[in-house]
């Protein structure tokens, strides 16, 4: 068989297998990469040259940007702006603000990134508002996939057709170049969505909706009594306890008063210095006469991040968190002592409250001096500390966390620590792509680097962080456009698409390829369809003696135009349970979105890139 043999049998294996959907696709990927080095069509530096490619390491490096965002809360305050500008009574200005949000969203992080962050949210509003959540998030993804052309960042896509354009020596496209695009997309999906979605989607809900999170320390609180009564007062520096040990406390005098821990100023974790120091915290509970009293008597603030006795904002805010463990069955601290105000060995979390059955543990020896509490299987405790203690320290196998800490800071803590410097490095990693001082891989590994370097993801939480299937993809599938473009299989396929649309010009061109891009897209990864078909609509232009950038430009809306199927994308696929789609309910509205992005693709994109 001759290379081009080779090589138009291993795409046609590879369509089939990625449509029969039962081997994962990263097998898929590394098979076709490995099967174009065992043909003899590429050597083994070329098969597996992807994986270095400056494509693949933004788009891993744009994964870790997005999840700095996602942990410090910054899609959680985007998400509370949604949900206070919504309203109770106008439709059409809830789509409109939700799908302007995740739209804008997308253009920074990406598709998946953005819905994944607004999904709960969304669900969140529709139960609220009593709507029925079908009604609202396929609007929310399929404007993910229209904002997903604002911006260079939107898509992987966006990345391959603008390499393309360099390696094809007309150019890549400019960060914000494809917004010229994009804004048109956008405009007429919302208004599609908002005039006919209505009758084009079902009326339901899921039977599988996400953990709400929003009031997550409200119920904490209530449920183990703590809900007020708490008091957190800041050490002023004429206060008696400066330079004292934290057992120089005395509260014989105030007996409706408990110390249940003393915080260091700085950092909100358990005090670990000998001595108490100015700006320190007294974190008390009792009888809010008694603490105001106490405040006067030993010169202490009460604090004004939270209203006095609250113990929601008290112990729940940016600094610090709550966390509610049980004691598995064979765990080591069965049969341990413990007490409320205990700090744990490793010296940077409280034991705030125990329950037993559901009731919290009151009895007269629950004290450090009666010895405390002996804990049992199935024992509940509610710890207090830092968000990177619980973080860190809940990972232990002697007990199960009810609720991931990192889970519930995403959703209820706006703008938590590391928020600030994430917008900081978000908006320095879009000047740096936007006026081109440094390549778009460059720009990805500094900003990600920077989201390491300043404490707001530790390495390891990095390499969580990254979509490795769409990595892999990427990097395994490129090998195959290489081929193409080798063996001259793109140059041939071209020649049979420019001589199937005959005289009709370009915009047929576009029209096939257009509808080539997306027929494939609604079956298989819009990644891998754009792989397959940009080294053919290269080709293509190059046969008709076109420029190749609307060619290009028109094949990025296609793959994003992925709304026919469930399976299209990850994005389609993660809101059918929330939602309660069935199959056919995403090509009802799906439909006409897909006929405004033939518009687009085909006739208003060679107005703005000239052939």
């Amino acid at each position: 068989m001759s290379p081009i043999a080779y090589t138009a049998t291993i795409i046609a294996a590879v369509v089939v297998l990625f449509v029969w959907n039962r081997l994962p696709v990263v097998v898929v990927a590394m098979a076709t990469a490995t099967a174009l080095w065992a043909t003899g069509v590429l050597t083994i530096d070329q098969a597996l040259g992807g994986f270095g490619d400056p494509a693949v390491i933004f788009i891993a490096s744009l994964f870790i940007v997005s999840a700095g965002l996602d942990v410090t809360g910054v899609t959680a305050w985007a998400g509370q702006l949604l949900i206070r500008g919504a309203g109770e009574e106008s439709r059409a200005r809830l789509l409109l603000l939700t799908m302007s949000m995740v739209a804008l969203l997308t253009a920074l992080i990406s598709v998946n990134g953005a819905v994944a962050a607004l999904l709960p949210v969304v669900v969140v509003i529709a139960v609220r508002l009593k709507r029925n959540s079908a009604q609202l998030l396929l609007p929310l993804v399929f404007s993910a996939h229209a904002g997903s052309k604002l911006a260079l960042t939107g898509s992987p896509v966006n990345v391959l057709v603008s390499n393309a354009g360099s390696d094809a020596g007309v150019g890549s496209f400019g960060f914000f170049e494809f917004a010229l695009v994009g804004l048109p997309l956008l405009a007429g999906t919302m208004a599609i969505i908002i005039v006919f979605g209505n009758r084009l989607l079902p009326e339901r809900n899921g039977a599988t909706m996400p953990a709400d999170f929003s009031r997550h320390a409200k119920t904490l609180v209530e449920q183990y009594g703590l809900a007020s009564g708490v008091y957190q007062m800041r050490v002023r520096a004429s206060s008696l306890f400066i330079g004292k040990p934290a057992s120089a406390i005395e509260l014989a005098t105030y007996p409706d008063l408990q110390i249940v821990a003393v915080q260091e100023g700085e950092t909100a974790s358990p005090l670990r210095r000998a001595v108490i120091a100015e700006g320190d915290h007294l974190l008390l509970r009792g009888d809010a006469e008694s603490a105001a009293a106490f405040a006067a008597d030993k010169h202490l603030a009460f604090s004004e991040s939270a209203a006095p006795g609250q113990g929601e904002e008290t112990l729940f805010n940016r600094s610090s968190g709550l966390a509610e463990v049980v004691i598995p069955p064979r765990s080591g601290l069965i049969g341990q002592n413990v007490f409320p105000g205990m700090v744990t060995e490793s010296g940077d979390l409280i034991v705030l409250a125990v329950q037993r059955a559901g009731a919290e543990v009151v009895a007269t020896n629950a004290t450090r001096d009666a010895g405390g509490i002996v804990l049992q299987a199935g024992d509940t405790m509610l710890l207090q500390g830092t968000w990177k203690a619980l973080d860190h320290r809940l990972k232990d196998p002697d007990v199960l966390v009810v609720n991931s800490p990192e889970l519930v800071r995403r959703q209820a803590v706006p703008m938590g620590p590391g928020a600030r410097q994430a917008v900081a490095i978000l908006i320095a990693m879009v000047v740096l792509l936007a006026t081109g001082i440094t390549p778009p891989a460059v720009a990805g590994l500094l900003a990600a680097g920077a989201i390491v370097l300043s404490g707001i993801m530790s390495v390891e939480q990095s390499y969580r962080a990254i979509d490795w299937t769409t990595v892999i993809l990427v990097g395994a599938m490129m090998p195959l456009s290489t081929a193409m473009v080798e063996t001259g299989a793109a140059k041939l396929m071209a020649e049979h698409l420019v001589s199937l649309v005959g005289d009709a010009g370009p915009i047929a061109l576009l029209a096939g390829l257009f509808v080539l891009t997306a027929i494939m897209g609604q079956l298989i990864s819009n990644t891998a369809t754009a792989l397959i078909v940009i080294p053919i609509g290269v080709a293509a232009a190059i046969t008709m003696g076109i420029s190749p950038r609307p060619v290009l430009m028109s094949t990025a809306v296609a793959a994003a135009a992925a709304f026919l199927t469930p399976i299209a994308t990850p994005t389609n696929l993660m809101v059918m349970g929330p939602g309660g789609y069935a199959f056919g309910d995403y090509w009802k509205l799906g439909l006409p979105l897909m006929l405004w992005f033939f518009v687009v693709a085909v006739f208003i994109v060679p107005m703005i890139w000239r052939f």
